[in-house]
């Protein structure tokens, strides 16, 4: 008895996940996607490393927007930037907005899409990747990931999770806690997540007098 593979998960939906489960489940479940200052500058960061390319340069060969996949693990995707040596030993670099002093749990969802590309590298090329590099636009920065056990076990368990969503079509719930005063406030999609949260205080006013029939209009609360 034959069993159909698994969809694959993309590269990105890793990178959301670990920002946020429901901003992952709103982008791959709802394919939803709003823009908002940082989604717009992230654009143009990306606007050159996104379009398909290859330079050489001081013996390193530079390919842009690489497709990349892991079949074991079922991922797919494509790279912002590998950069491969003389024996072809590929160096995956990612490349984000903002500076290299990013608060430490915001940088290791980025440190988590490095992993899961230098984990396909491995399967694709048969080298071993064991470090590649955060470019940040703003400073002009890299910033030097080692690719260690931890990082790639939380690859595989995030790779999984992401997957359980999918097949459920479950959205998960909202953020909550110091955690989420900090991620909610930057993400583009805040509105269409906790609609209660985009309104004005003139709306909500507007919203109770509208459904209070002992309500005066403009009357205080």
């Amino acid at each position: 008895m034959s069993t159909e593979p698994e969809d694959p998960v993309p590269l990105s939906a890793l990178q959301h996940w670990a920002y946020c489960p429901r901003q992952c489940g709103l982008i791959h479940l709802e394919q939803a996607f709003d823009d908002n200052i940082h989604t717009l500058r992230g654009n143009a960061v990306h606007a050159r490393a996104d379009k398909p390319g290859v330079e050489s340069a001081k013996g390193v060969r530079v390919e842009r927007a690489l497709p990349l996949w892991h079949d074991a693990l079922g991922l797919i995707g494509k790279s912002d930037v590998v950069e491969f040596d003389k024996a072809g030993r590929p160096y995956p670099v990612e490349y984000k907005h903002g500076n290299r002093h990013k608060a430490a749990d915001i940088a290791a969802c980025d440190d988590l899409q490095l992993a899961a590309q230098a984990l396909c590298m491995e399967a694709m090329t048969g080298f071993t990747v064991p470090e590649g590099a955060i470019y940040y636009a703003s400073s002009k920065r890299r910033r030097v990931v080692p690719i260690g056990g931890p990082l790639r076990s939380q690859v595989q368990q995030v790779t999984e999770a992401v997957r359980d969503m999918l097949q459920s079509q479950q959205l998960p719930p909202p953020l909550t806690g110091p955690q989420a005063a900090q991620r909610c406030r930057g993400c583009s999609l805040r509105e269409r997540c906790q609609p209660e949260v985009g309104q004005s205080a003139l709306m909500q006013r507007a919203r109770l007098e509208l459904f209070n029939p002992d309500s005066e209009p403009g009357s205080p609360d």
